[in-house]
């Protein structure tokens, strides 16, 4: 069985967590320090989930962002990474599921998140959860 809690401190757990899981989101990317994971645990605007699983061992975590703009509250769901030894087991559905309920809770009408077209069993599973694809362009600028 796995739980899924939001973050309320930045602990050398969770740090060596992210050292094993953002390799296996991303290669380009470092995994955040201690700091960096105080920073957002502290945010009004972001929340770290952790999954959980019953040896207390962190098996998966997602970042959920919410703010406000003039037009109502918005919700981003970000860096959704799952060990792949425990992928198939349902982690993703649940850690997801939590970030919309949250989401809801705060009075987002919409979530969204983006996601490669390679990473084919994430798309299935946003889909699965009713995330529908849009029609819009998204742009992004680099300062590297």
């Amino acid at each position: 069985m796995v739980g899924i809690r939001i973050a309320d401190e930045s602990t050398d757990k969770l740090v060596d967590a992210y050292k094993e899981l953002i390799p296996q989101l991303s290669t380009s990317s470092h995994p955040p320090t201690k700091k960096d994971l105080e920073q957002i645990i502290k945010s009004d605007s972001a929340m770290i989930l952790v999954a959980e699983n019953n040896d207390g061992e962190i098996v998966g975590t997602m970042t959920l962002v919410l703010f406000k703009i003039p037009t109502g509250v918005r919700a981003w769901i970000e860096d959704v990474v799952v060990d792949a030894g425990s992928r198939g087991e349902g982690i993703g559905k649940k850690l997801n599921r939590k970030a919309l309920d949250l989401a809801h809770e705060a009075g987002a009408k919409t979530v969204d998140l983006t996601s490669r077209p390679s990473r084919e069993s994430a798309n299935r599973l946003y889909q699965d959860l009713g995330f529908k694809k849009r029609e819009t362009n998204v742009y992004r600028f680099s300062f590297d």
